[in-house]
């Protein structure tokens, strides 16, 4: 029986579903050349639902397999030839009449959770059912979100990378102006526009569940002994040049980072004005903190908001610095300022440092010997924040037998940064230090050294700082250099973010006060809970890390 007279079943069957194929018009079988000339991200997108739908149909290509190299051959040969006269591409078929648009439910959908298949676990070309708000792989014959669509009786599904949006088991692509809002909270996007009057915006906007929230002034989740990170996000959210870079992806599209790609994310959902929820979930963001900094900040383990602060804008900076400028970013523009450090050294102490293997830092600056046997050394160091060192507690309780809790102005402290105050420091060496700021940042972080370790404990200093909200006038405190000719000495500063530890050392958690510069209001933000308070009340709190910012 000759294979032309009478086909097999398998083939026949085959043909028979690329028939149907050709004429529903489905994106599987089409030709890859002429799929990427339809659409953008076509080709790229088609790569993944098959290895998809291969994935998941051993046993078809089995069967496949089982007919011969031959006949697969003489199938395509045959395919070309029925198309080649019509030499028209095989699109996805668009429509605006999709009957099942109604039940899309947009109160179970939640964009913040990492795009995994909520069955294969695979990242790679993850659609949204509209319907339950799961995540499957692939929208192919035997893919995960085309099985779902039969079992379920869901049929709409969004591209999570490409938000387009199709119907299944149809295979049609769905083009309606009703499923923007959707896309808009998938992916929030801004123009230069919107972004420049954000800090005009005194509107409240109100989300699916009948909560009003502010944008930018939105609760983040704690997912677990996450509030470090949730503190340390708010206050970066008030520094302005820094959220304007994150909200237009554009600025760091260059960078390979998912931690800035995150963070970019992070930003553009709490400042989006149409939100489905009035609050937003940091779970991708902490994903990729997790794997930048090896697991050192995690999900369930308390850390310090000084510590994830300083590693994050470091980590920032590296991701993003470009070959351009050499060794500039957004996060130096804002946040680095520069101090000249005077190192005083008793030769005794040199004499055992290079007994130990270590050599002074000579590449630092000048190294001046004097007649009493000690090294000054004097060098240049860029900063991103300023430690401040509160004076020990007092020992003893008063006359009614409670704990004296003392307060000390900002000013004082600051007096370790006038370039004559002497620090002791015992590590790396036994050394004196002299501090003097030499250039200021747009943006001065500052925080208080609240927590001495030992070998046994971690202990807490209680001490209140007493500092002004508006108007920190730092030249009548510390000397500060010249300016230019042209240019005008900016020293005065205003509080933007106030970062408080509640509780014991080791427990305890974290709370931050942040100004919305639309109203001038403040606002007390601790996790999910964001409350209005007086400004009065920002300053009677255990200030634990503070930014700055300056005036124009």
């Amino acid at each position: 029986m000759g294979a032309d007279e009478q086909p097999s079943p398998t083939r026949k069957r085959d043909r028979e579903e690329e028939d149907e194929l050709a004429d529903g018009g489905a994106a599987e079988k089409r030709p890859r050349a002429e799929g990427a000339s339809l659409l953008g991200l076509a080709s790229y997108e088609d790569d993944e639902e098959e290895e998809a739908a291969r994935g998941q149909a051993n046993g078809h290509r089995a069967e496949g397999e089982g007919n011969g190299e031959e006949g697969e051959d003489e199938d395509d040969e045959e395919d070309d030839v029925r198309r080649a006269p019509e030499r028209r591409p095989r699109q996805v078929e668009l429509r605006r009449d999709c009957p099942y648009l109604d039940t899309v439910n947009r109160q179970v959908l939640d964009f913040d959770f990492e795009k995994f298949c909520s069955i294969s676990l695979s990242n790679l070309n993850v659609y949204a059912c509209l319907v339950c708000g799961k995540y499957f792989q692939g929208r192919g014959l035997k893919s995960h979100a085309y099985t779902h669509s039969l079992e379920a009786g869901h049929h709409v599904f969004v591209n999570l990378q490409t938000e387009r949006a199709y119907c299944l088991p149809d295979g049609y692509e769905i083009n309606d102006p009703s499923l923007e809002d959707i896309r808009h909270v998938l992916n929030p996007r801004f123009t230069k526009e919107q972004v420049l009057n954000l800090d005009k915006n005194k509107q409240w906007s109100r989300a699916l569940d009948g909560s009003n929230y502010l944008p930018g002034m939105v609760g983040l989740n704690n997912i677990k002994e996450t509030d470090f990170v949730n503190v340390t996000i708010q206050s970066l959210m008030r520094v302005t040049p820094l959220r304007n870079f994150f909200l237009i992806p554009e600025n760091y599209q260059h960078s390979k980072s998912p931690l800035v790609h995150r963070f970019g994310e992070l930003t553009r959902k709490i400042w989006h004005a149409r939100n489905f929820k009035g609050q937003v979930s940091p779970h991708e963001f902490l994903q990729a903190v997790m794997k930048a900094s090896n697991k050192r900040f995690q999900i369930g383990v308390q850390s310090d908001p000084v510590e994830f602060m300083s590693w994050l804008l470091n980590t920032l900076h590296a991701k993003l610095k470009s070959s351009k400028k050499k060794n500039r970013s957004i996060i130096h523009d804002c946040f680095q300022g520069e101090l000249e450090v005077v190192k005083e050294v008793h030769r005794k102490h040199i004499m055992e440092k290079r007994e130990d293997g270590d050599e002074l830092n000579g590449d630092a600056g000048s190294v001046v010997g004097t007649a009493d046997g000690t090294v000054t050394e004097t060098s240049k160091v860029p900063f991103l924040m300023l430690g401040l060192d509160l004076p020990p507690p007092p020992l003893f309780k008063d006359a009614m037998e409670k704990n004296i809790i003392p307060q000390v102005p900002l000013f004082n402290i600051l007096k370790k940064f006038d370039g004559e105050t002497v620090t002791e420091v015992v590590r790396p060496s036994i050394a004196r230090m002299r501090y003097r700021v030499t250039r200021l940042p747009k943006y001065l972080i500052l925080h208080m050294r609240r927590f001495t370790k030992n070998n046994f404990f971690v202990e807490k200093n209680p001490t209140l700082v007493n500092f002004p909200v508006k108007n920190l006038e730092l030249k009548d405190y510390i000397p500060l250099p010249k300016p230019k000719e042209n240019d005008k000495l900016r020293s005065k500063y205003d509080l933007i973010a106030n970062i408080v530890h509640d509780g014991k050392p080791g427990e305890g958690c974290y709370r931050v006060f942040v100004q919305r510069k639309s109203e001038e209001a403040w606002y007390e933000m601790q996790d999910l809970h964001v409350t209005e308070t007086l400004p009065q009340m920002v300053a009677l709190s255990e200030a634990y890390m503070q930014i700055y910012e300056q005036h124009e």
